[in-house]
């Protein structure tokens, strides 16, 4: 029995042993992924981000924080803000940050993304609150510009980097609305008014082009046919001439043959012509004496 006591007890020891090197061992070895790291506190003291991999705390000894590196994204609810012109107006946007130094995320402030949240929303109001109401509503990438600066100066001493802000919704008054949905209605009109009117002035124009080109079409047509009837009866003038000329030549070839009695006789039969009317009357030339030697000449 006493032997069994003994056993009983050792065995207790033993677990109790495990027990502790059990516990020890889960609060001292840490697995620390690629995206984070673990700002190590050894007796309150910062010894600096540890891991990634596999990280040994002393039990009791150290504390560690976890911090993630890799880029955060958070909403800031609508926020109502005043504008320079005294426009109220209700705005909420994202905003993205990155740690960039875990150890100074943690040792610079308490509670980080409560506290940016709050400066978002101050440096909201105070860059609305240097604009009017139109530049906010139609100068969002520069509003986004704005607030990023602003908050990156706030957080670059607490080791993150605001890497962008974005306006989701902006809100204007009722009023506001109002108004930019009837100048919104008569800008449209006016684009049409203006669509139609210059249809019309581009279909004007389209006519009178036509009639233009139509107009001169028709102008170098007659010009081309004016050109080409004068080309014709030059032609026609040149080949009469040509034929006038030839004709001429070849009575002045035959009159060459002619002797003096056969134009006499021509002569005679011309009277004879001129007789044939009873109203005619003879003339006889003095030359027709002269004209009669050429019969009665002997050769």
């Amino acid at each position: 029995m006493q032997t069994a006591g003994v056993f009983t007890s050792l065995f207790c020891v033993v677990g109790f042993v495990v027990l502790v090197v059990v516990i020890f061992l889960a609060n001292a070895i840490r697995i620390v992924p690629e995206y984070q790291r673990l700002v190590v506190f050894r007796l309150g003291r910062c010894v600096g981000p540890k891991g990634p991999g596999i990280v040994l705390l002393i039990p009791v000894v150290d504390r560690a924080v976890k911090v993630d590196l890799r880029e955060q994204i958070r909403e800031v609810p609508h926020q109502t803000s005043i504008t320079k012109d005294n426009a109220p107006i209700s705005i909420d946007f994202l905003w993205y940050y990155k740690v960039l130094d875990p150890a100074q995320s943690v040792l610079q402030v308490g509670n980080f993304e409560l506290s940016a949240a709050g400066i978002a929303a101050t440096t909201l109001r105070a860059v609305i609150g240097g604009i009017p109401l139109d530049d906010v509503l139609s100068e969002r990438e520069h509003i986004n510009n704005m607030l990023r600066t602003r908050l990156d100066e706030v957080t670059e001493r607490w080791g993150v980097k605001v890497t962008n802000v974005e306006i989701r919704e902006i809100i204007p008054p009722r009023e506001v609305q109002d108004a930019m949905n009837r100048q919104m209605s008569a800008e449209r009109i006016r684009r049409a008014v203006v669509t139609e009117s210059t249809g019309t002035r581009e279909a004007a124009i389209n006519v009178a082009e036509g009639e233009k080109q139509s107009a001169i079409l028709r102008a170098e047509g007659q010009r081309q046919s004016a050109i080409l009837n004068a080309e014709g009866e030059r032609q026609a003038q040149l080949l009469r001439a040509e034929g006038f000329s030839s004709a001429l030549s070849k009575i002045y070839e035959a009159a060459q043959t002619v002797d003096q009695k056969t134009m006499t006789l021509q002569y005679f039969e011309t009277l004879k012509a001129m007789g044939a009317s009873p109203s005619t009357k003879y003339i006889f030339p003095m030359e027709f004496t002269s004209m009669l030697e050429n019969f009665t000449k002997q050769k």
